[in-house]
């Protein structure tokens, strides 16, 4: 009915907003409350790199924030309609038919824009508390880390556009998120046991050595930890979408799309990483590698093809049904010898 219709529609844009906006405060009270973000004056001591690892933190959860309302809005649209509760969504069409590709691009657009409107909770955490870092290049640092959630809200909506039409890329986006903020922690409790204290985490980088190795301008053990990470969730994430013989497109590019937010994090914050710390320019250097780590672990998942006796992009041909039985008795053969005797009976009746 139209009445069930509207309010269905209505349910889930409300969801993507509460979700995106719920998945933005708690990430940022996450960050706040363990010191991984913090609005420090650039006078203070590594003042400049905490400056940095926060504008990229804040871009990188703005981003996430729309995904994960965009996400979660979807699957409850699903389960409400799996469940009979509403009618919702692009399935809502007239007559029963199928939705068509404008009805479904249209819908997921409306869920990724919800979305955003949530996640622009974080321009507010954000830029309120930016004030107390106090900056001689700039007389209002608010509105630049606003400005940087501002982007990551826009680069999540393109992100939860993809994820809503593969299955496969919004596996790496959650997956990787949620490896981000275990390694964030780590890297707290670790900054913690050997006597730093509280101290920003970067985004995606684990300082686990004081010594390096070094490759030229790049921390080995997180260049390691970082791409095999990539490569892992590459291949994890695309797995049970390649099992199923999915849209093999998604599934291939969507190795790429967890590292690949990270990856513009930085991106939007390389005007400021000229006095940034070394492993910050480090993990600048990484992103990029890593990207290609995660891109190439889906792609070796798509190129082993779907589970085994399923045939990529076919159907599997039915097996003819069997000849039903008959009520009759089969008939039995006359046995070679007999025959003649049979002809001479039927001679003698004639």
């Amino acid at each position: 009915m139209p009445g069930m219709a509207t309010r269905g529609w209505g349910v889930s844009i409300a969801a993507a907003v509460g979700v995106a906006a719920g998945a933005s405060a708690a990430q940022l009270g996450l960050g706040y409350g363990l010191g991984i973000i913090a609005w420090i004056p650039a006078s203070a001591p590594d003042g400049e790199a905490v400056w940095v690892a926060s504008l990229a933190w804040a871009t990188w959860i703005a981003a996430t924030s729309v995904i994960v309302g965009a996400i979660c809005a979807d699957r409850l649209d699903r389960a409400g309609s799996a469940a009979g509760e509403r009618s919702s969504g692009p399935e809502s069409t007239v007559g029963g038919a199928g939705p068509g590709p404008v009805a479904t691009t249209l819908w997921r657009l409306a869920l990724a824009m919800a979305a955003a409107i949530g996640a622009s909770l974080t321009v507010a955490l954000v830029a309120i508390p930016a004030r107390a870092a106090e900056r001689a290049d700039s007389f209002a640092p608010q509105t630049i880390a606003a400005g940087y959630a501002v982007l990551g809200v826009i680069a999540g909506v393109v992100v939860a556009f993809g994820a809503l039409a593969s299955a496969a890329v919004a596996a790496n986006a959650i997956v990787t998120m949620g490896w981000l903020w275990l390694l964030a922690v780590i890297a707290i409790v670790h900054g913690v046991a050997v006597g730093r204290g509280l101290t920003s985490a970067q985004l995606g980088v684990w300082d686990f050595t004081s010594d390096g190795p070094w490759l030229r301008n790049l921390y080995v053990p997180g260049m390691l930890l970082s791409l095999v990470a990539a490569l892992l969730i590459g291949i994890l994430a695309a797995w049970p979408a390649a099992r199923r013989d999915d849209n093999r497109v998604g599934v291939a590019i969507s190795g790429a799309v967890g590292p690949l937010l990270v990856a513009a994090a930085y991106f939007v914050a390389t005007p400021r990483l000229v006095d940034a710390r070394a492993e910050q320019f480090s993990a600048y250097l990484i992103a990029p590698y890593a990207v290609i780590a995660g891109l190439a672990g889906s792609v070796l998942v798509t190129a082993l093809g779907p589970a085994t006796g399923q045939v990529p992009g076919r159907a599997v041909a039915a097996l003819p049904a069997p000849p039903a039985e008959s009520d009759q008795p089969p008939e039995q053969p006359v046995a070679p010898d007999e025959q003649p005797e049979v002809a001479r009976g039927r001679a003698a009746v004639e």
